[in-house]
């Protein structure tokens, strides 16, 4: 329940600030049974001077109780992305319009492209539309949602964008399975991107130079 103060001095608003700044820094860690009243009381005890209410050992006990059991969660739910990720690909690449490459990549042509013209290499610059997805079909970036096609080296992106680029036609349309060894690994990435995932991308191939 939120507490409504007043916030009408400089210094009001400052403070708030701070708590602020805590406060999202603790949504952000993981930690998701932090209980507030107690953040507050320690707190107050550290800005009046007043002793702990527990001891120094305690403290760190409880910090190396909680950072194993995150830990934990973790885990479990990187192995569960994993697990899903290896099914959804066995169960695709069942499906006679799937394509399974040697590396674990898997592609569906949508559209094939010129045959005629030159195909990419390691040392060409594209440019290209995307559009990817986790398994779950959820949305997690796309240049046809922005209006605006990207332009970057082929060994420039993820391990399988490199590897299909240079196997499709200018002017092709893939749908890419990508297993997370060859996305964004066992790191994920910072934009959204969990450890382990699997990912799916819509690419057009616009012009190779």
């Amino acid at each position: 329940m939120t507490t409504t103060i007043s916030l009408e001095t400089v210094e009001a608003r400052a403070s708030y600030g701070i708590g602020r700044q805590m406060g999202d820094q603790l949504a952000r860690n993981g930690f998701e049974d932090v209980e507030l009243a107690a953040v507050i009381s320690g707190l107050e005890d550290a800005f009046t001077g007043q002793d702990l209410q527990v001891t120094a050992e305690q403290i760190q006990e409880a910090f190396t109780e909680i950072s194993r059991r995150m830990r934990e969660a973790e885990e479990a739910r990187s192995a569960a992305l994993v697990e899903e990720g290896k099914q959804f690909l066995i169960d695709n690449g069942a499906r006679d319009e799937v394509v399974v490459l040697d590396s674990g990549l898997q592609y569906e042509v949508l559209e094939a492209g010129d045959a005629e013209a030159e195909k990419a290499t390691r040392e060409s610059t594209v440019k290209t539309h995307y559009h990817g997805t986790f398994i779950n079909g959820q949305v997690f970036d796309s240049s046809y949602q922005r209006g605006q096609p990207i332009e970057f080296p082929v060994t420039g992106v993820i391990k399988g964008w490199t590897e299909a680029l240079q196997l499709m036609n200018p002017g092709a349309k893939w749908r890419l399975y990508v297993p997370y060894h060859l996305a964004y690994g066992e790191q994920g990435s910072p934009g959204g991107i969990p450890p382990y995932s699997t990912l799916i991308f819509d690419v057009e191939l616009i012009e190779v130079r």
